[in-house]
C-alpha cells in the first residue's frame, strides 16, 4: 500500500512538473539540433528546412555536424517530415517555380564532390541534376528552370600530384591560390556540361533575375579574405560575363536580392569604407545603377532581408531584441514586434507568407511561420531546467548607456552573491541578442546548472545599436571597450547578485582580445580567464594576420607604423606586469585570422614572469574556432574545469591538464 502511495505520489508529481529537472551538461550542448537554412514554397504550403545533426563525442568518427533535409506543411498541426537524413551534409536548399520539387546540393551515392539534387515534395527519389568536377557550390536556376549557374572553382592541373608526391610542395604566400569562377549549365539536356563564364574576379555570390536571363553577381579582386571583407563589388552581368550594370558601393556588403519584378536590386551594405558592417538596407535600380538608402542603420542593424512586389521585409536587430519589418519605401509596417524571438533569417512565398528562423532563451533556431513556431529540434528540452535570462541595463564610467544579456543560476536565490563568467563575444562588430546564447564556446546554460551567473556584455564597437555605437571603439583598441565589462560587473556586484572576488573571464577572437586584455591590465578585477584564439600583441597582429586591411579600416584607423607606441601599449603584452588572474589559453593551430603565434607570446610572456598560472593548448586541424565535436567538446570541458577550479575550489596550482577522455570511450563501448 506504502509503495502504491509512493508511485502515484510520484506520478501526479511528474505529470505536473513538481519534480526538480536536471540543468543542462557539457555533453548535452554537443547534442543540440538547431534549424539552418529555411525555404518556403512559392506557393506557401511547404517550409522545406536544413537540420544539424551533431556527431557523438567518443562513438562517431570526428568531424562537424551533418545537415538533413526536412519539410513541414504550413497548416496547422502539421510535423516535420524527414526527407534527406544520415549521414549526409545538405546544403543550398531551393524551390522550383511550381513548388513540386525541392533543389539541394549534396554529395550522395558515391559522389566525390557536391552535385545538384533534386526531389518531388509528392514523394519519389531524388534526381541528380547536375555535377561537376570539382563541385557545385552555391548556384541559381533560371526563371523558366532552363539553366543554371554555380560558382565553383576550377581543377587543379594534373601535374601538380605528381610534383608533390616527388616533394616538390613549395607554396608562394597569397599568390598560389584560386579564384571562384562562375559556370552554366543548361538543364535542357541529357547530362548537362558546365561551361565557364568568362568572369576574371573571384565570385562570392551569384543569383539569376527572376525575369530574364541576367545575374546579380557579388564579387572581390582575388579569394584573400581581406578582399572580400573590404573590396567587394556588386554588378549585373550577362551570361557571357559582359557587366550591364555596376552598383558604386563603399565598404562591407551583406545579402543581394533581386526584387519580384527584377527591375530593383536589394542589398545591405556599409555607410562608407570605415563603417564596421553591413548593416544598411539598399535599393537599387538594376537598369542604371541608381542607388538609394531605404533604412539607415542610426540605432539598429538589419540583419536579413526579402522582397515581395514593391516591398521590402527586413530582420532588423536593435539592442539585444529584433523585430521582422515590412517597407514600400515610404512607411515601415512591423509584422513580429520587438520581444517575440530572436529572428536571423526570412524567407518569403508568392502570396507573402512569411517564413522565419528564430530562436530564444529557450531553444535554438527553430522554424517560425510569423510568430507561431512550427518545429521542435530538441524536444528533451522540457526536461531540463534552464536560468532565468533577461536584458541587463547599466552604465558605464563615462556615463555611456550599456546593455548586456544577463542569466542567473538554476534555482537563484535572491540576497545569495554568485560567481560570475562574462561570455565576450568577438569582432568586436557583432552583438549577443536576449535569445538562444548557449554553444560549446560559452556554455552559459551549464554555467547556470553549476551556480553560475552569466554576463554577456554587449560593449561599445558591438552592432545593434547603430553605426555610432559601433564605431565607438574605433583607434580605441582595449579602453573603454574592455573597460565597459568591468563597469557591468561592478554594477552586479553592487545589486548584490555577484561575489566581487569570484568573477570570470572568457571570450573568442575579439573577445579573447578582451580576456587577455582582462587577465592582465585589469588584472584585479578577475579571478579567472579563458582565452581563446584571441589577441596578444597588436603589432605583430598585424603582420601575422589575413585581414591587415579590415583591421586598420574598421578597428585601429592607424598602421603600427603610424604609432608603434599606441600599439603596443593596447596589448596585453605591454601589461603583463600587472598580470595575477589565472589564465588558460586555447588555439586552433590552423588559425590564419589570428595566428596561433599570438597566443604562444601570451603563453611565454607569463610563464617566464611567473606572477600568475597559465596553460596553453592547441587543437590541431582548427582554425579560427572549433568545427569538430570532438575539439567542441574538449575545449568546453577545460573551459569549465579552469572556471571551477578558481572560482569555486581551492585554486592555486592549475587543475590536471589531462581529462582523461579515454574512460569515456570505455564507457560508451560497456553501452
Amino acid at each position: 500500500m506504502n509503495k502504491l502511495l509512493i508511485f502515484i505520489a510520484f506520478f501526479v508529481l511528474t505529470a505536473n512538473g513538481g519534480m526538480a529537472k536536471d540543468g543542462m551538461t557539457l555533453e548535452d550542448i554537443s547534442k543540440v539540433s538547431s534549424v539552418g537554412a529555411v525555404k518556403i514554397s512559392p506557393d506557401g504550403n511547404w517550409v522545406a528546412f536544413t537540420k544539424s545533426k551533431p556527431r557523438v563525442p567518443y562513438k562517431d568518427d570526428d568531424g562537424t555536424a551533418w545537415s538533413e533535409l526536412y519539410l513541414i506543411s504550413t497548416a496547422e498541426g502539421s510535423e516535420s517530415k524527414p526527407f534527406i537524413t544520415g549521414k549526409v551534409s545538405v546544403g543550398g536548399i531551393s524551390w522550383s517555380k511550381d513548388s513540386k520539387k525541392i533543389f539541394y546540393t549534396a554529395r550522395r551515392n558515391g559522389d566525390k564532390k557536391k552535385a545538384l539534387y533534386a526531389i518531388p515534395v509528392d514523394g519519389g527519389e531524388s534526381q541528380k541534376i547536375l555535377s561537376f568536377k570539382n563541385g557545385v557550390g552555391s548556384y541559381s536556376i533560371n526563371h523558366d528552370a532552363t539553366k543554371a549557374v554555380f560558382i565553383a572553382k576550377e581543377e587543379k592541373p594534373k601535374h601538380l600530384e605528381k610534383l608533390k608526391k616527388k616533394g616538390f610542395k613549395a607554396k608562394v604566400y597569397e599568390e598560389d591560390i584560386q579564384l571562384n569562377h562562375l559556370w552554366l549549365a543548361d538543364l535542357t539536356e541529357d547530362e548537362p556540361k558546365a561551361k565557364k563564364i568568362k568572369f576574371e574576379e573571384h565570385v562570392i555570390s551569384v543569383n539569376f533575375s527572376p525575369a530574364k536571363d541576367q545575374l546579380l553577381v557579388q564579387s572581390s579582386p582575388t579569394s584573400l579574405i581581406d578582399d572580400v571583407y573590404m573590396k567587394k563589388t556588386l554588378q549585373i552581368i550577362d551570361l557571357k560575363g559582359k557587366s550591364k550594370t555596376k552598383f558604386k558601393t563603399a565598404g562591407k556588403q551583406g545579402k543581394t536580392i533581386w526584387s519580384t519584378d527584377g527591375k530593383l536590386v536589394a542589398f545591405l551594405g556599409a555607410n562608407d569604407y570605415n563603417d564596421p558592417t553591413a548593416g544598411a538596407l539598399y535599393v537599387a535600380n538594376a537598369r542604371n545603377g541608381k542607388i538609394a538608402k531605404r533604412k539607415s542603420n542610426k540605432d539598429s542593424h538589419i540583419m536579413d532581408l526579402a522582397w515581395h512586389g514593391n516591398d521590402v521585409y527586413y530582420i532588423e536587430h536593435k539592442d539585444a531584441e529584433s523585430r521582422v519589418v515590412k517597407s514600400n519605401g515610404s512607411s515601415d509596417t512591423t509584422l513580429v514586434p520587438y520581444g517575440k524571438g530572436i529572428q536571423t533569417a526570412i524567407s518569403l512565398s508568392d502570396n507573402a507568407q512569411l517564413a522565419l528562423k528564430t530562436n530564444t532563451a529557450t531553444h535554438s533556431n527553430e522554424v517560425y511561420l510569423g510568430q507561431k513556431r512550427l518545429t521542435d529540434s530538441n524536444p528533451w528540452f522540457k526536461n531540463l531546467t534552464f536560468g532565468k535570462q533577461e536584458v541587463f541595463n547599466y552604465q558605464a564610467t563615462d556615463g555611456l548607456d550599456l546593455q548586456g544579456v544577463l542569466v542567473y543560476p538554476v534555482n537563484y536565490k535572491k540576497g545569495k552573491r554568485y560567481p560570475m563568467i562574462a561570455f565576450v563575444h568577438g569582432g568586436p562588430e557583432a552583438h549577443r541578442s536576449n535569445g538562444w546564447n548557449t554553444r560549446y564556446a560559452d556554455p552559459i546554460q551549464v554555467a547556470a546548472a553549476n551556480g553560475y551567473v552569466s554576463f554577456i556584455p554587449n560593449y561599445r564597437g558591438s552592432t545593434g545599436r547603430g553605426d555610432k555605437f559601433a564605431r565607438a571603439d574605433q583607434h580605441a583598441y582595449a579602453d573603454p571597450e574592455f573597460s565597459d565589462i568591468v563597469d557591468g560587473k561592478n554594477a552586479l556586484v553592487e545589486r548584490g547578485i555577484v561575489d566581487n572576488d569570484k568573477a570570470g573571464i572568457t571570450g573568442g577572437s575579439y573577445g579573447g582580445y578582451a580576456t587577455a586584455w582582462s587577465a592582465t591590465a585589469l588584472s584585479e578585477h578577475y579571478a579567472a580567464g579563458v582565452m581563446f584564439v584571441g589577441i596578444s600583441n597588436q603589432l605583430s597582429k598585424f603582420g601575422t594576420t589575413d585581414i591587415p586591411n579590415e583591421m586598420h579600416a574598421v578597428h585601429s584607423r592607424a598602421w603600427p607604423w603610424d604609432d608603434f607606441q599606441w600599439m603596443l601599449e593596447r596589448s596585453p603584452i605591454y601589461h603583463v606586469k600587472k598580470a595575477k588572474t589565472p589564465l588558460l589559453i586555447m588555439h586552433g593551430a590552423d588559425d590564419t585570422r589570428v595566428h596561433p603565434s599570438q597566443s604562444m607570446e601570451m603563453y611565454r610572456y607569463l610563464k617566464t614572469l611567473g606572477q600568475a598560472p597559465v596553460r596553453l593548448v592547441f587543437y590541431p586541424g582548427e582554425g579560427h574556432g572549433n568545427r569538430k565535436a570532438a575539439a567542441q567538446l574538449d575545449y568546453s570541458m577545460r573551459l569549465m574545469r579552469w572556471m571551477d577550479h578558481y572560482l569555486k575550489g581551492d585554486g592555486g596550482e592549475p587543475p590536471a591538464y589531462d581529462l582523461e577522455h579515454e574512460k569515456k570511450l570505455e564507457d560508451k563501448k560497456d553501452k
